[in-house]
């Protein structure tokens, strides 16, 4: 049966764009992707869904391959900069048909394509910069820089999934991301280290005033994400130069660079931001391209990906004509409100929670810390806590619960 509109266009091939194209593509949609860059981005950047997001990559079919080559984390751990565990949590006793995924964010992205490219009605097009955009009451379009000069390409609807830079949430609102960018440097490095062989947790944070960091396992092959701070003062190159001394500083045993093999360092901002609004006519917006927030706890990745299975669920309430538009205006006050209540203040307090003043009194201190100790021995209140601490309820809404009979 055919739907209530015929094409969807969404800006940007990540992981959230390439998601979305897909559930859409499976509906029955004519989908196009542009994506400005002529490949997807490999640096590195997040590395890990939460139950919320596993729940929509299982939901769009994408999951068992996306595990297949990543894994699921055995345990998550705090220390202090000396290496002793403030309080851990075991993932193993925890019972999740969901259970938190990890796998570099580009091949997560690539997975994705593979997915989509099958799909008849789906299209990706790369080396696709979006340079304006327009609509009227019964469409909307962006004018595209290609290889052979500026294209104009409309649809019913275009989403922006481009990104913390998004050129559509620009076009719409300008300038304007209320929210602010946190002082420091973070700088995001994948490395070969022999963490196992000192018996570190496949997910640590380090507690510290100064040299607080993040090493977590990514990868069946030994590869570990080691993501650290460096004053905001620092030019980009001098903070890729003090890399070898930071390393030296905080890793255990201190190592020497002929120690380790760094496979990347990518330094860069990090914000805490959300845009006006998530919908502006036929425009609207998902993931980093709506809202932003730091790495520590992986909520920026899964929100994002949670957004994708909102805005999926009203575009094919629409498309199956069991919904009127007005359901676009419910996904954006539910999603903005979650980021708000939820994504920000849990993200905040994550990142917080590193910067200590005093990581020997941090059970003492930080109520987090206090009760996750006390759940630790209990496997019904860690599974329990473990929920809250992923705050995977708090980050979805069934949209469906909108949808009418048609007539």
């Amino acid at each position: 049966m055919a739907g209530t509109f015929k094409k969807v266009i969404i800006v940007g091939a990540g992981p959230a764009g390439l998601l979305l194209a897909l559930f859409l593509a499976q509906e029955g949609v004519e989908v196009q992707v542009l994506e400005a860059a002529p490949k997807i981005d490999d640096q590195p950047r997040a590395t890990h869904y939460g139950p919320a997001a596993v729940h929509e990559l299982r939901r769009a079919g994408v999951l068992d391959a996306i595990q297949a080559e990543g894994f699921c984390p055995e345990g998550v751990c705090w220390r202090k900069l000396d290496g002793s565990i403030i309080t851990d949590m075991p993932q193993a006793p925890i019972p999740s048909a969901d259970r938190v995924t990890s796998l570099p964010v580009n091949r997560v992205a690539n997975i994705i394509l593979e997915a989509v490219y099958r799909q008849p009605t789906a299209s990706v097009s790369f080396s696709h910069k979006v340079t304006e955009t327009g609509q009227d009451a019964e469409k909307a379009w962006v004018s595209v820089q290609t290889s052979h000069g500026v294209q104009i390409f409309d649809a019913d609807y275009i989403v922006g999934a481009d990104g913390a830079s998004s050129t559509i949430r620009h076009s719409l609102f300008n300038d304007n991301f209320p929210g602010y960018t946190w002082a420091p440097w973070l700088v995001a490095t994948n490395v070969y280290y022999d963490f196992d062989t000192i018996g570190w947790h496949d997910i640590n944070f380090i507690v510290h005033p100064e040299h607080w960091f993040m090493a977590a396992r990514i990868s069946k092959d030994g590869l570990w994400r080691v993501t650290y701070s460096e004053p905001g003062h620092l030019s980009r190159q001098e903070v890729i130069e003090r890399q070898a001394e930071k390393f030296r500083t905080m890793l255990p045993n201190q190592p020497t660079p002929d120690q380790y093999k760094l496979v990347k360092i990518s330094p860069y901002r990090i914000h805490q931001r959300c845009a006006e609004r998530f919908r502006s006519g036929r425009f609207l917006l998902v993931a980093d391209a709506a809202h932003l927030c730091n790495p520590m706890g992986g909520m920026g990745l899964t929100s994002g990906v949670v957004d994708v299975g909102g805005l999926y669920d009203c575009l094919a309430g629409i498309y199956r004509n069991l919904a009127n538009e007005s359901i676009l205006d419910k996904y954006d006050e539910v999603r903005r409100g979650i980021y708000h209540n939820v994504i920000d203040k849990i993200s905040t307090v994550n990142l917080q929670r590193l910067m200590m003043e005093e990581p020997d009194r941090a059970l003492e201190l930080d109520p987090f810390l206090k009760t996750c100790n006390e759940a630790r021995t209990d496997p019904k209140e860690l599974a329990k806590f473990a929920g809250i601490m992923r705050a995977s309820a708090g980050l979805k809404h069934d949209f469906t619960q909108y949808y009418c009979t048609a007539g």
